[in-house]
């Protein structure tokens, strides 16, 4: 019996002697003769932009209205405003480098930043008491983190550290 590796997902493939090798893999279904690779040269912007006006294809792929590439648009033209992308994503880094906590976006799956609290109080938060309890899971004055995306700037809030044991606690309690 003949083995191969898939080149794309490293698997190794047993051959039967009889059928022979095929031309796709049976795991991810990639050709498996056809390995190829491509090769993206970088040269000046002005020079990718010239040739991406005269790309009918390429500009369909960029008018889709994904909201992922709405944000890269964004994040674009801050740098054809003079900004310099290469600090932006290194303040990026830095600042996730200090996080004890870093969840993805529910949006683009990026890492999202940590931008501060937000407190709710009593008068803008009505506590439910669900079925089979007492006494709501979460009651009096909330914190929130507030964590912002890097790429599609979308905004997400979460319990803090404190409200999380609480809740847990009071959920155990109550169980």
């Amino acid at each position: 019996m003949e083995s191969t590796i898939c080149p794309w997902c490293q698997t190794e493939i047993v051959w039967d002697e009889e059928l022979g090798a095929e031309e796709q893999c049976p795991y991810c279904h990639n050709e498996l003769k056809g390995y190829r690779t491509l090769n993206i040269q970088l040269g000046d912007e002005e020079e990718f932009e010239d040739e991406a006006d005269g790309d009918e294809e390429g500009a369909d792929y960029w008018e889709e209205g994904d909201t992922h590439l709405d944000a890269i648009r964004r994040v674009e033209s801050f740098v054809a405003g003079g900004g310099d992308l290469l600090a932006y994503e290194s303040g990026v880094e830095k600042v996730l480098d200090g996080q004890d906590e870093v969840p993805e976006c529910p949006h683009c799956r990026e890492y999202m930043l940590h931008a501060g609290q937000q407190e709710i109080s009593g008068s803008s938060f009505e506590p439910v008491v669900p079925k089979g309890m007492q006494s709501p899971l979460l009651s009096g004055t909330l914190k929130l983190n507030v964590y912002v995306c890097s790429a599609c700037f979308s905004v997400s809030r979460f319990l803090a550290e404190e409200e999380r044991n609480t809740f847990i606690r009071t959920v155990s309690e109550k169980a």
